[in-house]
């Protein structure tokens, strides 16, 4: 009766433990028709290293399909087109940081217009710029952990209060939403930004200022 019973849990055992080793691999692979912030930074490293010729839209189609399957071949990995665990690792990802900044082309297309409605006008680096504050902050353990909860913290940005948000996205804004994911942040580590024209707030003005980029100061 023993051997039964300790056959019986030995044989859920394995069941589990196969169960929680299956849903890890699937989580950590990713292959055509993913989309989101990994497949974003698996995109951008392979652009850099000149595998990947496409946009860096986020979308795992063809052109990152093969991308990752000549990666794959100069690296020894079999070539199967899917970045799975240890074509991650290659890669230098981890998905858990990675997934952390971004959830899919909605995101996107928020910091976008958030950068559009905070930074019209001026200078592109230094829209980048309040793109780099935004994700800071999801990185710092002081601000909410992703970028709706950054952008749609009260008081936050201007452009959310005064509706601007709501409005479509310039051209340089999606640009440079893009490579503010991609991790360009010309802001310094910036967590605060202000224009010394419109604000009054003694708080701000009291942050030390790490530079300026167009009519922003940008502050720690």
């Amino acid at each position: 009766m023993k051997k039964l019973i300790l056959l019986v849990w030995t044989f859920f055992v394995v069941i589990l433990v196969s169960i929680i080793y299956n849903n890890t691999i699937k989580a950590a692979t990713y292959s055509w028709g993913s989309r989101g912030q990994v497949v974003i930074e698996i995109q951008s490293r392979l652009k850099k290293w000149g595998y990947y010729k496409g946009n860096i839209d986020g979308i795992y189609g063809y052109l990152t399909y093969t991308a990752v399957k000549e990666f794959q071949r100069k690296n020894g990995l079999y070539p199967d087109g899917v970045a799975g665990p240890r074509t991650l690792a290659a890669l230098g990802i981890n998905t858990d940081d990675a997934q952390r900044g971004y959830n899919g082309t909605q995101n996107y297309e928020l910091l976008s217009r958030l950068i559009s409605g905070e930074a019209r006008g001026e200078p592109y680096i230094g829209q980048v710029a309040v793109g780099g504050v935004v994700m800071n902050r999801v990185r710092d353990p002081r601000f909410p952990n992703t970028i709706p909860g950054v952008i749609y913290q009260p008081g936050a940005f201007t452009a959310v209060d005064d509706g601007q948000i709501n409005l479509p996205p310039t051209d340089s804004a999606k640009k440079a939403a893009t490579d503010a994911l991609n991790g360009w942040d010309p802001s310094g580590g910036a967590l605060f930004y202000y224009n010394p024209e419109k604000t009054t707030n003694k708080w701000i003005w009291s942050r030390p200022v790490i530079k300026v980029i167009g009519k922003h100061v940008f502050c720690k």
